[in-house]
C-alpha cells in the first residue's frame, strides 16, 4: 500500500512530461491509485469528485479574479504600464526579469492578489519579450519565485496564513512553536529560492532565445491613450478591492467588490458584462478546474490510506542518521505535495508525519517547522497542478508559444525544488 502514492504520482508526472493535459493526467493518476488500492473505477472516481470541494473556495476566487483582471485590461490601463516598462527596460533582459520577480513578490504580502496580476501584466509584454529574444523560461522562474518565496519567508499576507497553518498543525500534533520561530526557521529554505532565481536569471536562461514567428496585432488608437479619469477610477476600484479583501479576509468578496465598482463607475459598459465574465472564465477556468481535481486526487490518496501507509513506512527510518532522516522526510514530502500541488493544503498531512518522527529523532521545533514549510513549498514549484506554475503559464502562453510542462514546470522544479531540498535539509540540521 505504501507504493500507491508513489506510483500514482509517477504516473501523473510521466503523463504530464509526455504533454498529456494536466487535468487528464491527474484523473488517470487518481484512477490508478484507486485501482491499486482495491477500488473499482466508479468508486475511485466517486472519491475524486467528493474531494473536489476542498479547493472550491480557491477555484471560485480565481474565476472572479479572472473577470476582474479582464475588466481592468479593458480600460487600457495595462497598455500605459506596459509602454512605460518598454521605454524603461528595452534591451535590458536581466533587469526586466528581476523587475517582474519584484512585482510578483508584492502579490503575496504587500498587495495580496496572488496570481490575478499575471493575465493583466504579462500578455501585453510578450511582443517585447520576443523582440528582446528573452527566454520565457526565465520569466516563468521569476513569476514562480515571486508567488512562492515571499509567503515562505515573510509572515504577512499569504505568508502569515502559511506560517499560522504550520504553527497550528504542529500544535495539533503535540509541539509548541511561536510564529517568530516559524518565520526564522524558513529563512534558510527561502534563501535557497533566492539562489535558484539568480542561477536561472544570470546563468541558465541568460542567453537570447528566438521565439516562433507570431503575427502580433498592430497598435490601435486605444494603445496610444494617455492616462484619463477612467484609469483613475480603475485604480480606485483596485484599491477598494484590496481594502475589502483585507477587511473581509476573503479574496472572492474583494475581487467581486472591485468588479462591481468597474460597472458602477461605467468604466466597463454594463452591456460588456457577459463578455467580461466569459473572458475571465476562459482565462482562469483551467486553473480553477485543475485545483479542484488536484484536491480530489489528494482526497482519494488520504481516504484509501495511501498517504498513511507511506507515513508508516517512513517511520521505519527512525534508527538512521538525522541527516538521512531529514532528506527522507523531504523526499516523501516532495512526492505528496507535487501530486496535490498545494503547499497550504498539505501542511496538516505533513505535520502528522514530521512532528512525531522529528521529536523521536531529536529535532528541535524550529527544525521540524523548517522541514514542514520546505516540504509544503515543494508542492508549488514544478507541480503541474500548482497555481504557482499554472498562473505563469496562463500569462506566458497567451499567444500559444509557451509549454506548461517543459517551459514552466521543469525549469521551476530544477531551480527551486532542488535548492529548497538542499537548504531545507541544512536548516533541519543546524536549527
Amino acid at each position: 500500500m505504501e507504493w500507491v502514492a508513489i506510483i500514482s504520482v509517477i504516473v501523473l508526472l510521466t503523463l504530464s512530461l509526455c504533454k498529456v493535459h494536466v487535468i487528464i493526467s491527474i484523473l488517470l493518476a487518481g484512477l490508478v491509485a484507486g485501482l491499486l488500492s482495491g477500488l473499482n473505477l466508479t468508486e475511485a472516481m466517486k472519491l475524486i469528485v467528493e474531494g473536489m470541494g476542498g479547493q472550491s473556495n480557491a477555484a471560485l476566487s480565481y474565476i472572479v479574479l479572472g473577470a476582474f483582471a479582464v475588466a481592468i485590461s479593458y480600460t487600457g490601463i495595462t497598455h500605459i504600464l506596459v509602454r512605460y516598462l518598454i521605454r524603461l527596460l528595452k534591451e535590458k533582459r536581466i533587469t526586466i526579469v528581476l523587475v517582474i520577480a519584484a512585482i510578483a513578490s508584492l502579490s503575496q504580502n504587500a498587495v495580496p492578489v496572488h496570481i490575478a496580476f499575471i493575465p493583466i501584466l504579462i500578455p501585453p509584454l510578450l511582443k517585447l519579450f520576443d523582440q528582446m529574444k528573452l527566454d520565457r523560461r526565465a520569466v516563468a522562474s521569476a513569476l514562480t519565485f515571486g508567488l512562492k518565496a515571499p509567503y515562505v519567508m515573510i509572515p504577512a499576507g499569504y505568508g502569515l496564513i502559511f506560517h499560522q497553518t504550520i504553527q497550528r498543525a504542529m500544535e495539533e500534533n503535540g509541539t509548541i512553536v511561536t510564529l517568530n520561530e516559524v518565520a526564522l526557521s524558513l529563512l534558510i529554505p527561502g534563501l535557497g529560492m533566492v539562489v535558484g532565481l539568480l542561477i536561472a536569471v544570470f546563468i541558465t536562461y541568460r542567453k537570447p532565445r528566438i521565439a516562433a514567428v507570431v503575427s502580433y496585432e498592430e497598435p490601435t488608437e486605444e494603445d496610444e491613450l494617455s492616462f484619463n479619469y477612467k484609469h483613475g477610477l480603475t485604480i480606485v476600484a483596485i484599491l477598494v478591492a484590496l481594502l475589502v479583501q483585507v477587511l473581509a479576509n476573503n479574496l472572492i468578496i474583494g475581487a467581486l467588490s472591485g468588479l462591481l465598482l468597474m460597472f458602477i463607475f461605467f468604466v466597463v459598459p454594463f452591456k460588456k458584462g457577459d463578455e467580461v465574465i466569459t473572458e475571465g472564465i476562459k482565462m482562469m477556468g483551467t486553473i480553477a478546474f485543475v485545483m479542484l481535481i488536484a484536491s480530489g486526487f489528494g482526497h482519494l490518496l488520504q481516504e484509501t490510506g495511501a498517504i498513511e501507509a507511506l507515513i508508516n513506512q517512513t517511520s521505519a527510518f527512525l534508527n538512521i542518521h538525522n541527516g538521512l532522516i531529514a532528506i527522507s522526510l523531504l523526499l516523501v514530502g516532495l512526492l505528496i505535495t507535487i501530486g496535490i500541488g498545494s503547499s497550504f493544503a498539505t501542511v496538516p498531512i505533513l505535520a502528522a508525519l514530521y512532528v512525531p518522527i522529528g521529536l523521536a529523532a531529536g529535532f528541535s521545533p524550529m527544525a521540524i517547522a523548517a522541514l514542514i514549510g520546505t516540504a509544503g513549498a515543494l508542492g508549488d514549484a514544478g507541480s503541474p497542478a500548482s497555481d504557482s506554475t499554472l498562473g505563469p503559464t496562463s500569462g506566458l502562453n497567451a499567444d500559444g508559444q509557451h509549454n506548461h510542462i517543459w517551459d514552466t514546470c521543469v525549469p521551476t522544479f530544477l531551480h527551486f525544488n532542488i535548492p529548497l531540498l538542499i537548504f531545507g535539509w541544512i536548516a533541519a540540521l543546524v536549527l
